[in-house]
């Protein structure tokens, strides 16, 4: 049974406002994320004014009706790309103003004369351009991609673009070969394009939000609150899998700070927390995005480099014990405390495990090894590297 275009009119309607209530009584939880909820929540309810201006757009005299209609839902539209536009903390107030004045120009210069022209084909090209704006405002914002959500925003907002793009474009060529009764159908297509709109992005704004909302809470498991690196759960949940890869070698670095009992007794253990905070600052420094570095106990930290043989593993440990001994932090009595830290080193070859030579890949038994290089840095002096070599298992100082 085919619907009239007054009632898929009222049907967008209601699923807008509809819409703007799940977000408002959502902002209640999402303080922050308060300004695209506001923001999201009045677009919608312009969209619905302009829709329901759309409706009676004749009883208003000359261009009126259909300008004051086309000029608030392109406001909605507006608003929703402002809303998606802050999540990535930018706004587009300015450029959406002058985007309101042109539109309105054109009106003022169409008059009566152009009035249907300009609502059946020129409007559609804001609203196509806004639409496809903010799908690429989600798709820059790159602390949501890969959230599922994020992907259904991206496309709900394109689609609902090019609907528009070829309302404006391939409308008028479509209309030039079957005659004015396309325009009929045009209008109730993108009714329908309205009514997918109006429901499917409201559901998908919040979905985004409760699962960045869900990866925080993740997250914040999985990351010591000191250092701000990943925990020991994490540590061994991402490095077990990650040494399942038969075709890559990986390297490991165990750490422990020299004398760190005396540091914490003698400077108090707030000046021990800015040591452990110190040396997770140079150790990210040094070695970068890719290495998995944890802290695994009180003082204990571990790295586990992708990609990376004993050799240059080995220049990366060195590099951070020579950063670390250079770190001064400050005592509570003014004194200046400094640390050293001893590293062991393992290696794991692409296509062996750790001491067997069998494809079977332990995380535990990779870690031991480096343990058992430790121990040795540190009854060889400490703040130094040493490299367990394996298979079978032995020590060779590394410096």
């Amino acid at each position: 049974m085919p619907i009239d275009l007054a009632t898929l009119y009222l049907l967008v309607i209601g699923t807008l406002l509809a819409g703007a209530v799940m977000i408002v009584w959502e902002r209640k939880g999402r303080s922050g994320h308060a300004r695209s909820l506001d923001v999201w929540a009045a677009g919608f309810v312009v969209l619905a004014l302009g829709c329901t201006l759309a409706t009676r757009r004749a009883m208003l005299p000359g261009i009126w009706g259909a300008a004051l209609s086309n000029l608030v839902i392109l406001s909605g539209y507006l608003l929703v790309l402002d809303g998606v536009a802050a999540l990535g903390g930018r706004r587009h107030v300015g450029a959406s103003l002058g985007f309101l004045a042109a539109m309105a120009g054109l009106w003022v210069w169409g008059g009566i004369a152009g009035r249907d022209i300009i609502w059946i084909y020129a409007s559609a090209l804001p609203i196509a351009a806004v639409c496809l704006a903010t799908a690429r405002e989600m798709l820059l914002n790159r602390r949501l991609a890969g959230l599922r959500a994020w992907r259904v925003v991206i496309a709900v907002t394109g689609a609902h673009g090019l609907l528009y793009v070829a309302r404006a474009l391939v409308l008028p060529e479509v209309m030039a070969v079957y005659g004015q009764r396309v325009v009929a159908l045009a209008s109730v297509a993108t009714m329908y394009g309205g009514v997918l709109y109006s429901m499917l992005l409201p559901m998908a704004l919040l979905a985004l939000l409760r699962e960045e909302a869900h990866e925080q809470v993740v997250q914040r498991s999985q990351t010591d609150y000191l250092t701000g690196l990943g925990n020991r759960e994490w540590f061994f949940e991402k490095g077990a899998k990650a040494i399942m890869d038969q075709g890559r070698s990986f390297s490991l670095l165990a750490f422990d700070m020299d004398h760190f009992k005396t540091i914490n007794d003698r400077h108090g253990h707030v000046t021990g927390d800015a040591v452990l905070r110190a040396f997770a600052h140079v150790a990210r420094d040094v070695m970068g995005p890719e290495a998995m570095l944890a802290r695994i106990g009180g003082e204990e930290f571990v790295a586990l480099l992708p990609d990376c043989r004993a050799g240059r593993a080995r220049i990366i440990g060195l590099a951070v014990v020579r950063g670390f001994a250079d770190v001064v932090v400050p005592g509570p009595d003014g004194a200046a405390v400094k640390a050293t830290v001893s590293i062991g080193l393992a290696e794991m070859g692409a296509d062996m495990s750790l001491e067997t030579g069998a494809r079977e890949r332990d995380l535990a038994a990779f870690l031991s090894a480096a343990d058992r290089a430790l121990y040795a840095a540190k009854a060889l002096g400490r703040n130094r590297v040493e490299l367990a070599v394996c298979g079978p298992m032995t020590l060779a100082s590394a410096g």
